[in-house]
């Protein structure tokens, strides 16, 4: 079996730049082509030394695609890579203005689905929608253009409340099915 380097982190493990800036088909591309050295399937008939790795290999290429394919875990992932865990459960500092507009989205999260108001939560999910895409481009600017890693931890920590919230709003949608 090939041999791989299990002290690379998941940018390294694509060849892609370690940025919160990525090129999504190029993502695609590196983890087929690595799948395809290493996926179980390929090593039916090997050793059982060789099939164990190749389940390990396997197993971290899925890992890292996924930590790499969605814009929160990779900011997250990136931060870790500079010493700062993100959601550390000691660092539970977020602005007083953020934390009374999640408790406004909640609010009306739960109005709209006591009441069975299907366009007011579509109104919310919209709203939460615009205000993480600004988040993800201020992140863009805070990790790949400023490298202010504070700053860029606080808008990690607020999309990660936010992604909370989303969920929210599905069992809010499911409760409206029902």
């Amino acid at each position: 079996m090939m041999q791989f380097d299990f002290s690379r982190n998941h940018f390294e493990l694509f060849d892609l730049t370690p940025q919160f800036e990525l090129d999504g088909a190029a993502l695609e591309s590196a983890y087929r082509d690595l799948q395809g050295q290493v996926h179980p399937d390929k090593f039916a008939n090997s050793s059982e030394a060789d099939k164990r790795a190749s389940m390990q290999w396997s197993t971290r290429v899925n890992e890292a695609y996924q930590t790499l394919k969605s814009p929160l875990n990779r900011a997250v992932y990136l931060l870790q890579l500079n010493g700062i865990n993100a959601l550390s459960e000691t660092n539970t500092q977020l602005a007083p203005a953020f934390l009374m507009q999640q408790i406004e989205w909640r609010e009306a999260i739960q109005d709209a689905r006591a009441g069975g108001d299907l366009p007011a939560l579509q109104q919310v999910e919209r709203e939460i929608a615009a205000q993480t895409k600004t988040w993800r481009e201020q992140l863009l600017v805070q990790l790949d253009q400023q490298q202010d890693l504070p700053t860029a931890t606080n808008t990690v920590r607020q999309l990660k409340f936010v992604d909370k919230i989303m969920s929210e709003i599905d069992d809010a949608y499911s409760a409206l099915d029902n």
